[in-house]
């Protein structure tokens, strides 16, 4: 029996990958290049820290309304499936933005839809991790992510070395969009109820749950309040000549694969080892900002490969340690608090790090480091309290 449950878990956690690979040869295909494509449209660079960091506002912060929403009405699969659409659909669409203006609100309408569909995704995501290792599991699930972010920003650098234009690369993710949407549909009908995969869980004990689950917020806040975006090192890349407009996408994809390998590792090392493997990633990660803004090419690549390191630490042990505090019942509007306030201080860091950028690139690269080092003594208190 137990060895049945498992087979069905993994191919839930397998399934939700194949629509997550799908959905992010999508939307990061597109996110590796709105920030060329924003410059060209006429864009400053204020511009677009602030449409990144309010985009990932949207993204995270309202994600506390879906979860909430999610774990009252337990229509996990619905408010999934609306999300995903919204989310996917508005890419595309990007092809036909004619002003920057027009363009920022199909951005900010792809980060709404993943809002909406991310915290029951990851709540039913995270009763088929159960049992397999959530650090492993959660690192399975961006692996693939990232399998798909990694082709999706080269076939993109393929359409811009062939036609040379941005509208044709975002009408041509028009074809995975839809592939995301039909494996979606296949999961919904394969697993109706996916909470029945993992037993009654009852977490940690209510006054350890709110003090851990916020110190962790804290620490996370951090780095996300000083974690550059892509899209702002992309306009970096452009506006400075550093890079040619066919390898900013290529540059991605490449940190994309670097994520997807980080994840399996660091997932695996997180059911081993805990809250300490984060401490290491982090610190390690903190320094990519000097080597993207305040270098060339070379060290450049170097800082990209430390940067996707970092994400595919937030991407897998992150959401994993969310699971492993908070109960299976109130698991949607974990991750939504818990995203809230990380969208919120990634907003914050975007906006600043955009209008700094235009300042001062030195004051930009040192808020960066600092704010993510910040994080290490809360994690640290964070993972004592997790495996005393």
């Amino acid at each position: 029996m137990r060895r049945a449950n498992s087979r069905m878990a993994w191919r839930f956690v397998i399934l939700l990958g194949v629509v997550s690979l799908f959905a992010d040869m999508t939307y990061e295909a597109a996110r590796s290049i709105t920030g060329p494509f924003l410059a060209v449209l006429g864009a400053s660079a204020t511009v677009v820290g602030i449409v990144a960091g309010l985009g990932e506002l949207i993204g995270y912060g309202l994600r506390i309304v879906s979860g909430v929403i999610s774990d009252r009405t337990h229509r996990y699969w619905a408010i999934t499936i609306v999300g995903y659409a919204v989310n996917l659909l508005a890419v595309p669409a990007l092809a036909l933005a004619g002003k920057w203006e027009i363009a920022a609100v199909l951005i900010m309408a792809e980060r709404f839809g993943k809002a909406i569909r991310t915290p029951a995704r990851d709540a039913m995501l995270s009763h088929a991790a159960h049992g397999l290792g959530r650090g492993w599991a959660f690192g399975i699930h961006e692996a693939m992510d990232q399998i798909g972010a990694l082709i999706g920003p080269m076939i993109v650098a393929g359409v811009l070395a062939w036609k040379g234009s941005y509208e044709s690369g975002f009408a041509v993710l028009a074809v995975p969009a839809f592939l995301a949407l039909a494996v979606l549909a296949i999961a919904r009908i394969s697993y109706p109820q996916p909470h029945d995969l993992e037993p009654s869980f009852r977490g940690l004990e209510a006054g350890g749950l709110r003090s851990t689950f916020w110190f962790y917020l804290m620490a996370v806040a951090c780095i996300a309040l000083g974690f550059a975006d892509y899209p702002l090192a992309a306009f970096h890349m452009k506006t400075k000549g550093i890079m040619a407009d066919k390898w900013i996408p290529l540059i991605y994809a490449g940190a994309m694969g670097v994520d997807a390998l980080s994840a399996l590792a660091f997932g695996r090392l997180y059911d081993k080892k805990g809250v300490s493997v984060l401490l290491v990633v982090i610190a390690a990660s903190a320094w990519s900002a000097p080597l993207v803004f305040l270098s060339g090419p070379g060290l450049l690549i170097l800082g990209i490969t430390l940067w996707g390191i970092g994400m595919g630490a937030q991407e897998s042990i992150i959401r994993a340690v969310v699971a492993d505090i908070v109960p299976r019942d109130r698991r949607a509007t974990g991750y939504g608090v818990f995203n809230a306030g990380f969208g919120l201080a990634w907003f914050a860091g975007s906006a600043l790090m955009g209008f700094l950028y235009d300042r001062s690139v030195t004051a930009l690269v040192a808020f960066s480091v600092v704010s993510q080092l910040a994080s290490l003594p809360v994690l640290y208190s964070v993972h004592q309290r997790l495996h005393p």
